[in-house]
């Protein structure tokens, strides 16, 4: 398929680290705010539930556009099969993050593109597995204090201190673990015949 330069991309979403991922590849987009109900359906999947949310952010936006390529994504973190909240207070943090001493955490991405002329919608869902080192609590504590990450899923955020309570980390992209997975969302886009390594 030949690439061409000339379809407008969106992303359906305000978040300042999603924004920055795709800068990365380009800064030709405009980012959009998507109307969409997060809320889980009864007995969703995790899997089931990212999915459905970044294809639905991404025809929120679409709705609103005649042409483009627009990108839908939607992230949580699952922790021996319960979905991870925000702690929103520095003694949640702490539980949770005392609960993730020496365990796994695995953020499930959930990444949509979709043609806005064509309809096409394309989705997947990208698994990324963090490994904590046993942690202490003087650490737990210092942590919490110097990053303060009180609105993050899961108290921690991996694109800052975050790396210093890991011992491996397991996926095949680590921008999905921020939010937004380039290796899935280039290759969707080349999809679309759009090659932002041509076409920045």
């Amino acid at each position: 398929m030949p690439s061409h330069p000339s379809l407008p991309l969106y992303l359906a979403s305000t978040s300042v680290y999603r924004q920055r991922l795709l800068q990365k590849l380009t800064h030709n987009f405009i980012a959009l705010r998507p109307d969409t109900d997060e809320t889980p359906l009864p007995a969703e999947s995790a899997t089931a539930l990212v999915q459905r949310l970044a294809a639905a952010k991404a025809q929120s936006v679409a709705a609103t556009l005649h042409s483009g390529l627009v990108i839908g994504s939607d992230q949580v973190a699952v922790f021996q099969n319960t979905l991870l909240g925000k702690p929103h207070t520095a003694s949640n943090a702490k539980a949770q993050l005392t609960l993730f001493s020496g365990q796994a955490v695995t953020f499930l991405t959930g990444l949509a593109l979709l043609n806005v002329a064509t309809g096409n919608l394309q989705t997947v869902v990208e698994p990324f597995t963090v490994h904590f080192r046993e942690l202490t609590e003087p650490e737990i504590t210092a942590y919490i204090e110097r990053e303060q990450p009180l609105d993050c899923a899961g108290s921690f955020k991996s694109e800052g201190l975050g790396i210093s309570l890991f011992r491996k980390l397991e996926g095949d992209d680590p921008n999905s673990m921020i939010g937004l997975p380039l290796i899935r969302l280039l290759a969707l886009l080349r999809n679309e015949g759009v090659n932002l390594l041509l076409h920045p």
